[in-house]
């Protein structure tokens, strides 16, 4: 079974920047299509973006232009690095695992305020 964790959630304030990084291990990372999903309070799990297999990414029209996905395959890790966020970004942020079988991870918290 593939093991996801999430990471590098925290606080900042608006227009402020954080990285999040999701490591998968117990699988092929290289051939695994990572997403991230976000979730806020009374609301529905929402797609953020997708890291696939060769790099490539797709984004939410909410989030494009200001998050960048990667993915260090040496270090089964993906990223999120999360640019000039706003409060509306301000979620609970999941990675899942796409390959043989769909993991997810528990999550990391993101919370911009002024």
């Amino acid at each position: 079974q593939v093991q996801v964790l999430e990471s590098g959630g925290g606080f900042v304030h608006p227009g402020g920047s954080l990285r999040l990084a999701c490591a998968a291990s117990g699988g092929t990372f290289s051939l695994t299509v990572i997403s991230w999903y976000r979730q806020a309070p009374g609301k529905e799990r929402e797609w953020v973006a997708d890291i696939n297999q060769d790099g490539g990414t797709r984004y939410a029209n909410s989030v494009k232009g200001r998050f960048t996905g990667s993915r260090d395959n040496d270090k089964d890790t993906a990223y999120l690095q999360m640019d000039n966020l706003k409060p509306e970004d301000t979620a609970l942020y999941y990675c899942r695992a796409a390959g043989r079988t769909i993991d997810w991870g528990r999550g990391t918290q993101v919370t911009v305020s002024s």
